[in-house]
């Protein structure tokens, strides 16, 4: 989810708690500190955590495009293809057969202010293969500019012959700001395997995000601290709602994740691998987002209504037209596109560019 979506959620919990209403009648601030514990998870990750990450493997394929919007000043999208494709090929044989794990990020092509040369990287493990090709020059935002398609904008497919699996998503889009990192790792898939079954390279995506940082016990070490510290400051009665609300916020950012697909390490520090997602939404994605965000202000506004005095709204009603109805709608229509989302069989049938969910992860 989006940071705006996470910070509502945490505030929106707060305003669930009667006290909580009380002191902010009195000038307390302690609604928004639901928000605050809401917004901390990915604030740690892309403040900190990702700036920690190492990489074995950089791959940069800048020398094969010049700048400019005239797509003949490309040298070659072809060659510019085959690098990515023979990289990331390179990586994962060397990851499966030493056993050690790699960590590989792929570079974005920045052509101006506002200008980046887009590329996709397909991974096929039904076929054991994965695919690149350069597209067009996009903007900061997504927007493509219309026939700039490199003139040999191919697929080029390199075979693996490797067992390999994806923890996230088969596409990915590399073009504004920061391009995707990976960690190839070997691993036995579940645990009934016999002795002797064949290992697979595991693709996990954007390694050192949702890890220690959206942890449960995490979230009531920082209730703890947030709490003893207002405390201190302002007394028993506001250090303990202190707590409580930025324990919400934040474990409210970490379950929100969870419906997601990248998972998170829920137990850290006792765990130390990412629990998978229950891969009903992508963290970019509009409906999800606007859904979430919407609920968060209609139960805010519900809440003040009903705990801050004289209730005005009726409740059963409200919450129909005001909840439950655009969930029903739009909800609805999210299912309805996701099942038109087109999948793809087979590399022999080629792969057009694919509406996934941007790197806005990232």
């Amino acid at each position: 989810m989006k940071g705006i979506t996470h910070f509502l959620t945490g505030v929106a919990l707060a305003t669930c708690f009667p006290a909580v209403l009380a002191l902010a009648r009195e000038g307390s601030l302690l609604p928004v500190l639901g928000g605050v514990g809401g917004l901390l998870p990915d604030v740690l990750d892309f403040r900190f955590v990702r700036y920690w990450e190492r990489y074995d493997v950089e791959i940069d394929p800048a020398p094969f495009v010049v700048s400019g919007r005239d797509p003949g000043t490309a040298l070659s999208g072809r060659a510019g293809a085959a690098f990515v494709a023979d990289a990331l090929a390179d990586a994962l044989l060397a990851a499966y057969e030493s056993g050690e794990p790699c960590n590989v990020v792929a570079h974005t092509l920045r052509l101006g202010h506002d200008l980046w040369r887009r590329y996709t990287i397909h991974l096929v493990p039904e076929a054991r293969a994965i695919a690149v090709c350069f597209g067009p020059l996009v903007t900061t935002g997504g927007v493509t500019y219309p026939g700039t398609e490199l003139p040999d904008s191919v697929w080029v497919e390199r075979d693996l012959d490797i067992p390999f699996v994806h923890s996230y998503s088969h596409e990915y889009h590399v073009d504004a700001f920061t391009g995707p990192s990976f960690r190839f790792a070997r691993e036995r898939v579940g645990t009934d395997q016999p002795e002797g079954a064949e290992d697979v390279l595991a693709v996990h995506f954007l390694d050192w995000h949702h890890r220690w940082t959206h942890s449960l016990p995490l979230a009531l070490a920082v209730g703890l601290v947030v709490g003893g510290s207002a405390a201190l400051a302002w007394g028993g009665r506001v250090g303990g709602w202190a707590g409580m609300l930025a324990t919400v916020g934040f474990a409210g950012h970490v379950l929100e994740d969870q419906l997601g697909h990248m998972g998170s390490n829920l137990f850290w520090p006792f765990t130390r691998r990412r629990h998978a997602g229950a891969k009903l939404v992508h963290a970019g994605e509009a409906i999800p987002n606007f859904l979430t965000t919407w609920t968060a202000v209609a139960l805010i506004l519900y809440n003040l209504d009903r705990l801050g005095g004289a209730a005005l709204l009726p409740g059963p009603l409200y919450l129909f037209c005001a909840v439950a109805l655009p969930w029903l709608i739009l909800g609805t229509l999210y299912i309805a596109r996701r099942r038109k989302a087109t999948t793809f069989s087979s590399l022999a049938e080629g792969i057009p560019p694919v509406e996934a969910e941007r790197l806005a992860e990232s």
